[in-house]
């Protein structure tokens, strides 16, 4: 049975059975569940900057749905968030403020009125965070003179210094490194009558006038989340010294250094690169290099990997896709259900995504290039992106050892066991897993944050959530590959060793990519449940004590994305589905899903559903950074299913 939006379904047909055909329904014709991975609003202005850089703009149909996805997400005051979610920023309202004028709205639309009437107060481009100066910076409208440093020379210091940009968490150095060679070559789009127009708009003065000296330290309070530390102010100052002083040749140098690994980037995620914004920067560097080569070309080809068209307009994705994650949850979500023959054909074709899209190789000179192994991972989305992370490749290996049994298993014995190697590969020595790739930096570089909107940024560090998969991941094979192996029980041991460490005084565990503490806590209890803690266990005892206490009247629970930023519990207006499932899935494992508040929970989640067998939308329900919300389209589809499949299977 499918079932299409708004299409009633008898109701006779439980709760489950509804929810398992929605699922089925959106399945893609490749097996995984691809849609809606937006939320930021910084991306779609970055990508139409780096077009106009490069004298493109996008097409007609593309501009008039990214056109409408801004207009819709422009917030009441006039600005935009850094999510669709979030309070107005700076950084965001000037930046999109832009885009639509290169889109070619005009100056007068009430629409863009609004935005200056509340950013021109702020300081507009003088009051942004970094990014958003560097990104104006490139299109001429704003003077690198006025940035933070970022010198690409630093990617020719000795590797072994704690603060060489190797040491970095990926995604960050990824960043910064065509920043680095942007800044180096002070890369500026050709003036036009229209960027000179855009230029008298959004600055309050006259631009001739402005001290840029003293815009590198200022900053509107709507941008400051990681406030500049001491030290980030005295790195500052050794590096505009050095600018000063350096010379052409050492630049030449560093430049060469730094388009080496740009082209590595490239080759390895065949041009789609870890994230948009490095995508886009990247791209725009091969044009200053080779206007129309083989480089830009190949990145254009790329490009609608990003985008997504949803009611509410054009958006770009914070990420390719996240389609194996999905499609794992998925795979287990049908599997606890009990309904795998009636759903034999979906989890056949998520299993060949499964297959399909594990990593096969190591990265070309992974040393020279700063990678960390590859081969028997999982990225995030698809092979061809080619970053495996730990708790997807964890995520795929616990699916392709749930479908085992089922006889739908399409990997190879011999590649579950490269999986198991790089998890293994993978685990620091706080006992933790990161995300990408093992910790390389102190976590003091956090010290050096320049991004002044973002947190947590410069170092991989151990996360619970992916600490407690590569725990379950492992857990899984030793029962599947029942032969002693001690690196996995030692791995395990010390696994389970962090989780409990990193248990707050409350019970509960903090999420990081997730919202917020039923996310982090549903992973710490399922590592310790996975290692073989017993139900009396104390800490599952007081986890479960903590869910409680924040569980609704109504049987339902409810946190917002305050709750990442603010370190602390954030109530949401009203119950949401994805939060009262991961309490649910949490309760069950700890023994309690007969309980009386796990039966509450199940009560709210069956009388929320639709008669279409979907639950209604709700607010956004991931993070990154602890500041941007960012939307997973499959959730609200998966976890319901899979909540009500443990605790109440009628």
């Amino acid at each position: 049975m499918s079932v299409a939006a708004g299409e009633r379904l008898p109701q006779s047909v439980s709760v489950i059975q509804r929810g398992l055909d929605v699922l089925a329904a959106t399945q893609d014709t490749e097996g995984s569940w691809y849609g809606d991975y937006g939320g930021p609003q910084f991306l779609i202005p970055i990508y139409v900057a780096g077009l106009h850089v490069m004298g493109r703009t996008p097409e007609p149909e593309q501009r008039d749905g990214l056109i409408a996805y801004l207009r819709n997400h422009q917030n009441a005051d006039g600005g935009w968030g850094l999510d669709v979610e979030a309070p107005s920023q700076v950084f965001t309202s000037v930046l999109n403020y832009v885009a639509l004028r290169l889109l070619g709205v005009g100056k007068d639309d009430a629409g863009l009125r609004r935005a200056r009437q509340w950013f021109l107060p702020r300081g507009g481009p003088l009051g942004s965070g970094a990014w958003g100066k560097i990104i104006l910076a490139l299109l001429g409208l704003y003077e690198y003179g006025g940035l933070q440093p970022v010198p690409p020379e630093l990617w020719l210091l000795p590797e072994s210094l704690p603060f060489h940009p190797s040491r970095l968490w990926c995604h960050c150095r990824m960043v910064y490194l065509p920043m680095s060679w942007l800044y180096g070559r002070r890369a500026r789009a050709p003036e036009t009558p229209l960027l000179a127009a855009i230029r008298q708009e959004i600055f309050d003065g006259g631009y001739g006038q402005v001290d840029w000296v003293a815009a590198r330290e200022r900053v509107s309070p709507t941008d400051v989340f990681t406030p500049r530390t001491f030290w980030l102010k005295a790195a500052n100052q050794v590096m505009y010294g050095y600018e000063r002083l350096a010379g052409k040749q050492l630049r030449a140098r560093a430049l060469d250094f730094a388009l080496e690994q740009i082209r590595a980037e490239d080759e390895a995620t065949h041009y789609i690169c870890i994230g948009p914004i490095n995508k886009v920067l990247n791209m725009v560097v091969w044009h200053f290099v080779n206007p129309d080569g083989p480089e830009v070309r190949a990145h254009l080809e790329r490009l609608p990997d990003y985008f997504y068209e949803g009611d509410d307009g054009v958006r770009m994705n914070g990420y390719n896709s996240s389609e194996l994650w999905d499609t794992a949850f998925a795979v287990q979500a049908v599997a606890a259900t009990g309904e795998t023959g009636r759903h034999r054909r979906m989890l056949e074709e998520a299993a060949r995504f499964i297959e399909a899209n594990q990593v096969l190789e190591d990265t070309r000179e992974p040393q020279r290039f700063f990678r960390h192994p590859s081969k028997g991972g999982w990225p995030f989305s698809t092979r061809d992106h080619g970053w495996p992370i730990s708790d997807c490749t964890a995520e795929g290996l616990k699916a392709s050892l749930v479908l085992e049994p089922l006889g739908l298993n399409r990997v190879p014995q011999a590649r579950l066991q490269d999986a198991v190697q790089l998890i293994l590969s993978m685990q620091n020595e706080d006992g933790g897993w990161a995300t990408y790739e093992l910790q390389r930096g102190p976590k003091v570089l956090e010290l050096l944050n320049p991004s002044d909107v973002f947190s947590t940024i410069m170092v991989d560090v151990s996360y619970v959530e992916c600490t407690s998969a590569c725990v379950q991941a492992l857990a899984a094979w030793r029962k599947h590959h029942p032969v002693p192996d001690a690196r996995v029980d030692r791995a395990i041991s010390r696994g389970v060793e962090f989780i409990r460490r990193t248990q707050r005084e409350d019970g509960s565990w903090m999420g990081s990519w997730g919202v917020c503490f039923t996310y982090g806590t549903w992973f710490g209890v399922m590592g310790l449940i996975a290692a073989g803690a017993s139900p009396d266990d104390m800490a599952l005892r007081r986890a479960t004590a903590f869910l409680r206490s924040y569980q609704r009247a109504d049987g339902a629970w409810s946190e917002v994305v305050e709750s990442c930023r603010q370190a602390r519990w954030v109530e949401g207006k009203q119950g949401h589905a994805v939060n009262t499932s991961w309490a649910l899935l949490t309760l069950a494992a700890a023994g309690e899903g007969g309980s009386d508040a796990a039966q509450r929970g199940v009560r709210w989640l069956r009388e929320r559903q639709q008669e279409d067998g979907r639950w209604p939308p709700e607010p956004i329900a991931g993070i990154f950074n602890r500041t941007c919300a960012i939307h997973y389209d499959a959730y609200l589809r998966i976890f319901p299913v899979w909540a009500l499949a443990v605790c109440d299977k009628r």
